[in-house]
C-alpha cells in the first residue's frame, strides 16, 4: 500500500480509560440526551440551536465561547436547547488545508494523530463538566465516533458523507440523535435514503467487530444549501424547499420527521452576517404554516467570539480559520430574538401569524 504505518494508535477503550467522565458529565450527557430526543419526536416543543465555531481549533478560545454559551442558555431555557458545536475534525473540498484539532492539536503545527485524539477528547470532556450541556461534533470518520461516544449528544453527518455506506451504517447503531444533511449536489432523496438506511437495522464491521446495530430512530435531515453543477450556489431553507422536505417525509413512513436548518455553508453562501435573516426567515414561514411549524425543529448557527474569519497564525482570539462565523455580540443578540419568536407559541404552536 502506498502509505507509511507511522504507530499503532490506543482503542477507544484505553483512551476513556485514561481520561474518564465524571459522574456528573455522565448525568449531564444523559439529561442532554433526552432533552434532544424530547424535541425532535415532539414530546416537548423546546427549539434546538445547535452553535458554535466552524471548527474547535483551541481550546482557551472555545471554552471561553462555550461558557459564555452556558450563561445564555439560562436565559432562554424556557423554548430553547443551546447544543455547542464543537467540531473537532473537518472535511475539505481539495482534501488540503487544516483539517481540525484531531489532526492538528496545534493548527500552526503538523499532524499528530495520538495528541490530537487526546485533545479533542479533553475538549469535549471540559465542556460537559465545565458547562453543564454535552456538545455536538462530526462524524467524518465513523470509526472514531467510539473515542467521544459517551461525551457528545448530537452527531452530524456533513455533505460529503451523507452517501457513505459506513457513515449511514455506524448512525443506526449511535445512541444519540444524528443529523443528515443534504448531498452538495442538493438531491434530497440521497438525504432521505440515508435517513432510511439509518433509521434501519444492520450487520456490519466496525473496529474489527462484527456487529449488529438496532436503528436509530432520531436520524434526521439537515438542510444546508447546495452548489450545482456549474459552481452556482443555491439556498435551500426558503417556505417552498421546507415543503418539498415535508412531502418527502409524509410518503417516506420515516419515524420522528424532523429538519434542522442549516443557517450557514450554502444556504448562506458563507456569507456569515446573512445568518440572522435565514433563521428569521425560517421562523416566519413556521409562523405561516402548521405542517412547517411541526418539522422544523431546530437551526445551526456558526458563531464564535470574533466575526469572519482569518488564516491560521493571525493571531485574533476567538475568530475562525475555517468558515466565518457570527461574532459573540450579534449571536447572542439573534439567539435573544429568537427565543423572543418562540415565546409567541403555546404548546409548540404559534397564537399568531404576526412576526
Amino acid at each position: 500500500m502506498n502509505m507509511v504505518f507511522k504507530r499503532k494508535l490506543p482503542i477507544p477503550e484505553e483512551v476513556k480509560e485514561m481520561y474518564p467522565i465524571s459522574e456528573a458529565g455522565k448525568k449531564t450527557k444523559e439529561k442532554m440526551d433526552e432533552a434532544i430526543k424530547m424535541c425532535l419526536d415532539g414530546r416537548n416543543h423546546k427549539f434546538l440551536l445547535v452553535i458554535g465555531p466552524c471548527s474547535a481549533d483551541r481550546e482557551d478560545s472555545v471554552m471561553d465561547y462555550m461558557m459564555r454559551l452556558s450563561a445564555l442558555q439560562k436565559e432562554v431555557e424556557d423554548v430553547l436547547i443551546l447544543v455547542p458545536r464543537v467540531y473537532t475534525n473537518k472535511p475539505r473540498t481539495t482534501g488540503m488545508g487544516y483539517k481540525g484539532m484531531l489532526h492538528q492539536p496545534d493548527p500552526l503545527g503538523g499532524p499528530d494523530l495520538l495528541k490530537g485524539l487526546i485533545a479533542i477528547r479533553k475538549l469535549h470532556m471540559r465542556v460537559v463538566n465545565e458547562t453543564g450541556m454535552s456538545g455536538a461534533d462530526e462524524m467524518l470518520y465513523p470509526e472514531n465516533h467510539r473515542y467521544l461516544s459517551d461525551v457528545l449528544s448530537y452527531v452530524a453527518v456533513g455533505a460529503r458523507s451523507v452517501e457513505n455506506q459506513f457513515n449511514r451504517l455506524t448512525a443506526s447503531g449511535v445512541d444519540v440523535p444524528v443529523g443528515f444533511k443534504n448531498p452538495t449536489s442538493g438531491d434530497l432523496r440521497v438525504m432521505m435514503n440515508s435517513i432510511r438506511a439509518a433509521q434501519s437495522p444492520h450487520h456490519f464491521i466496525y473496529r474489527n467487530w462484527e456487529v449488529e446495530s438496532t436503528g436509530n430512530s432520531y436520524c434526521h435531515a439537515i438542510l444546508r444549501g447546495y452548489t450545482d453543477r456549474l459552481g452556482n450556489v443555491h439556498p435551500n431553507y426558503h417556505y417552498e424547499d421546507l415543503k418539498e422536505v415535508a412531502s418527502l417525509y409524509k410518503d417516506s413512513g420515516l419515524l420522528n420527521p424532523a429538519v434542522i436548518v442549516d443557517c450557514n455553508h450554502d444556504n448562506s453562501g458563507k456569507l456569515y452576517y446573512e445568518q440572522r435573516r435565514i433563521a428569521k426567515e425560517v421562523l416566519h414561514s413556521m409562523k405561516h404554516d402548521p405542517e412547517i411549524n411541526a418539522l422544523v425543529k431546530g437551526l445551526m448557527i456558526e458563531s464564535y467570539i470574533c466575526d469572519g474569519k482569518q488564516n491560521p497564525g493571525d493571531g485574533v482570539y476567538g475568530q475562525s480559520i475555517t468558515d466565518p462565523c457570527l461574532g459573540w455580540e450579534k449571536s447572542e443578540e439573534l439567539v435573544k430574538e429568537i427565543a423572543d419568536i418562540l415565546r409567541q407559541r403555546v404548546d409548540g404552536v404559534f397564537v399568531s401569524q404576526d412576526i
